[in-house]
């Protein structure tokens, strides 16, 4: 009797371990071409997402658009597709491979922000000195999370109620006020602060285990008091240290040019985006200027 062939599938599914080995020279790839750390943390796990996806450390061109077109098609933000089409980019120029992705502008949504009254709700509401020192520095100084990581001890003048930023967004190095109640609270903070080193470096903010703080941390920090205030709202860390200050500074009546260099932006097209105001600032200014 002929022997019957038996079926087995003897395919080893792909793992993410088996990926390590191209994600930590991807990592290496980036830092040679002088992408920021928060970019290349950034870049490494949109990619690890991709190869999972994908199952193979070489995937194709026509996998890589299906990954995207997926991506489109779950709604996602027009930023988010296309940082996963820059950091997939970036992995394909690596192993030797030309790919392109179209460029999809930004949308035009008002972002959103926080009122007066849901900051000072956050800031009444921490009882963790560090933790309200690391919330108003993010506020007033309209720091990203990634700049409040970086931020070392001699990057803090309290003389002159700045900070220096080093190596912020694309590259750039800057100075950012402080308001006296933010230098308030870090002269309390500084005072207890132990002295520590990070990799011979001393960070203005550390974790409980000598670490430098994570943006990601940062963002749950926020989340966490932004609930303890029963605050409903959308929004992370980003709109509350960015986009807030903005939106508040533009309603009182600042320049829109003086925002655009406190905020740092290379074009005013992204100050203009907080230019929205209030309903109640916008009566303000119909009823006194609209008149006959």
């Amino acid at each position: 009797m002929p022997q019957k062939r038996m079926k087995q599938n003897w395919f080893i599914k792909a793992d993410i371990e088996d990926f390590k080995p191209f994600l930590s020279k991807f990592e290496g790839f980036l830092k040679s071409n002088g992408l920021r750390e928060s970019t290349v943390e950034d870049y490494t796990g949109r990619v690890s997402r991709f190869l999972r996806y994908a199952k193979d450390y070489q995937p194709s061109i026509d996998v890589a658009k299906s990954f995207r077109e997926q991506l489109v098609a779950r709604n996602l933000a027009r930023s988010t597709i296309n940082n996963y089409s820059f950091a997939i980019k970036s992995y394909y120029k690596m192993i030797g491979i030309e790919i392109d992705f179209p460029f999809m502008d930004r949308n035009d949504n008002l972002p959103y922000y926080f009122d007066e009254d849901d900051v000072l709700k956050i800031f009444s509401c921490c009882r963790n000195l560090k933790h309200l020192a690391m919330l108003k520095t993010l506020f007033y100084g309209c720091l990203r999370a990634s700049e409040l990581c970086n931020l070392d001890l001699p990057d803090l003048d309290l003389k002159s109620q700045t900070i220096r930023i080093r190596e912020g967004k694309g590259g750039k190095d800057g100075v950012v006020f402080l308001k006296d109640e933010c230098i308030k609270i870090l002269k309390q903070y500084l005072a207890m602060r132990p002295q520590l080193e990070v990799e011979g470096s001393q960070p203005l903010f550390y974790t409980i285990c000598g670490n430098r703080w994570d943006r990601r941390d940062i963002h749950r920090v926020f989340v966490h008091y932004k609930d303890k205030a029963g605050i409903s709202k959308p929004g992370g860390v980003h709109c509350f240290a960015r986009h807030t200050p903005a939106t508040i500074m533009i309603a009182k009546g600042a320049d829109i040019r003086i925002v655009q260099k406190i905020l740092r932006h290379n074009d005013i097209k992204t100050t203009l985006r907080y230019a929205h105001v209030s309903d109640k600032t916008q009566r303000v200014a119909y009823e006194k200027f609209l008149t006959l």
